[in-house]
């Protein structure tokens, strides 16, 4: 294994954590802002309040974009098994 095939598949591997995580962490800045810019509107300065519609929009994106994740990380998993012997030798 050299470490041009180890860099490749880190290199796969990073690619896939960041379109994993991209739905769940966009919806969480985008209500995160929306919440604080009506508090900075409003002078309501309570931590709490941005919690429970961060969760619920994190829970939707992730029931929104569950089977395309899926999919994702299923096919990546497959070619990384289909590739093993390429690897070793």
């Amino acid at each position: 294994m050299t470490p041009e095939i180890v860099l490749d598949v880190g290199k796969e591997a990073g690619e896939m954590i960041i379109l994993l995580s991209a739905p769940p962490l966009l919806a969480g800045l985008i209500i995160g802002l929306v919440i604080s810019m009506i508090q900075a509107a409003t002078q309501i300065q309570e931590m709490t309040l941005s919690f429970i519609p961060k969760l619920l929009g994190i829970g939707a994106s992730l029931v929104f974009s569950g089977h395309w994740m899926l999919s994702l990380i299923t096919d990546y998993v497959i070619r990384l098994y289909h590739s093993i012997p390429s690897l070793i030798g």
